[in-house]
């Protein structure tokens, strides 16, 4: 049994979201994700979103070792729509707070989590989408290893001038 089979993925619970702010904590000097920290807001509020569709957790006897959640794709709905002919805001969910605590990673959680949160958006009729910061190297292969391709940039307005524009991807039926 590989060490990613022995992982059981289920739905975020409220009494998770401690534990993975946690988490999230640990695991952001070196993945440097999220790009700013500390936030200028509750870390609670980065991990549970407005527009939440769903949201899992990896987690070993107890321990929780990742999260991904869908979530409506807010801002970025209209840009990924017009780089997606034929789509509309509401055929997209944006994958989104993918996290893996650092020792758990290398294991395949990533690619559990990403594929739990990319069947069930694909189950919903919905075309997986997601935004990352191309400097965060490992996450941006993960993506493409797995077929997403980049369909735009963005700069949002908290991104640091010094800072490359975000990769808008999706992942083609």
């Amino acid at each position: 049994m590989s060490a990613a089979e022995a992982v059981t993925l289920r739905p975020r619970r409220p009494e998770d979201v401690p534990r993975l702010a946690e988490l999230l904590a640990a695991q952001q000097p070196t993945s440097h994700y999220p790009l700013r920290w500390p936030l200028p807001f509750p870390v609670e509020d980065f991990l549970v979103r407005p527009g939440e569709q769903a949201a899992w957790v990896a987690e070993r006897d107890g321990v929780l070792l990742g999260h991904v959640a869908l979530t409506d794709p807010g801002d970025l709905a209209d840009r990924f729509a017009a780089a997606l002919p034929g789509r509309r805001r509401d055929d997209l969910a944006a994958v989104s707070v993918l996290v893996v605590a650092p020792a758990s990673r290398g294991l395949g959680i990533g690619g559990l989590l990403l594929d739990t949160a990319v069947a069930h958006a694909r189950a919903a009729g919905w075309l997986p989408v997601l935004d990352v910061v191309p400097t965060h190297v490992g996450a941006v292969s993960l993506y493409r290893g797995r077929g997403w391709r980049e369909v735009g940039s963005f700069r949002p307005p908290w991104l640091a001038e010094e800072r490359p524009a975000l990769l808008l991807m999706v992942l083609d039926p």
